[in-house]
């Protein structure tokens, strides 16, 4: 008799669990980089030691732990909410081809040869004039999931991405540089889109609605945004409703590249 004989592996068997491990992928590609990352580290090291107890009987912390990850359900729906959101967006938005494909966010299903359509340099450099010039700039770059309930919410445009035409929207006696403009590829689609404002109590007092739109798209969606202050010029750069830090405009340049390809 051979070891494995009392296994039966059919298709189906391998099917669900290429798509389970499909799916745990995606969850780690949703939260990384984030506080999430962490919360759903601890889930796991409990969900092991659960299991420990259960197979060492022993019964009393077994209990425990079997109560916590039973009413924790409900509480991860509260703790992963924007996670969980940014999942489904993605599911309801995209299809399996194309600009917005389910596959194009796994890396290992896609090639490495992957070109950046935005034009990062043109974005930098008119960010960093309009820092020097104190020129306040909300600029939301899209990604994955679609944008179309803030793009209508401004003036349509279409038009490519270059440095004149981001100083020159942004202008402070321009009739368009009131609120953010969405970009998508290398196109500049929106001008004056008003976007969701962010709730978190956390952000310090000195920013204000321009950050916290900022924030609150990056929230709801998986665009990222940048955010030149009106008050002192700095360039503050967001990503799944958090600030990223950089050091130098060619760490924010490779962040965006990264983070767009």
């Amino acid at each position: 008799m051979e070891l494995f004989d009392f296994v039966e592996i059919k298709v189906v068997d391998i099917i669900d669990i290429f798509l389970v491990a499909f799916l745990f992928y995606y969850v780690y590609k949703l939260v990384k980089g984030t506080v999430a990352i962490n919360i759903l580290m601890g889930i796991v090291v409990i969900y092991i030691i659960y299991w420990l107890t259960e197979a060492l009987n022993m019964r009393i912390l077994s209990n425990i732990l079997g109560n916590f990850i039973g009413a924790g359900f409900f509480a991860l729906l509260v703790v992963f909410q924007q996670e969980i959101r940014k999942f489904l967006l993605m599911v309801g938005s995209t299809n399996f081809r194309g600009k917005n494909g389910l596959l194009k966010h796994f890396s290992f299903m896609r090639q490495d040869t992957t070109t950046v359509e935005t034009n990062v340099d043109a974005i930098i450099s008119a960010c960093e004039k309009m820092s020097m010039s104190r020129t306040g700039a909300l600029i939301v770059i899209e990604r994955n999931n679609s944008l179309e309930f803030v793009k209508h919410t401004g003036d349509y445009m279409d038009i490519e991405v270059n440095q004149p035409i981001l100083e020159s929207i942004f202008y402070k006696n321009s009739t368009l540089h009131d609120g953010a403009i969405i970009i998508e590829g290398n196109r500049i689609v929106a001008t004056r889109a008003i976007l969701p404002v962010s709730n978190e109590r956390n952000i310090p007092l000195r920013f204000g609605l321009r950050h916290r739109a900022a924030i609150g798209v990056t929230e709801k969606t998986d665009a990222v945004s940048i955010v030149v202050s009106e008050e002192n010029g700095q360039i503050s750069y967001m990503k799944n409703g958090e600030f990223v830090l950089f050091e130098t405009l060619e760490n924010l340049k490779n962040q965006i590249l990264e983070d767009l390809s």
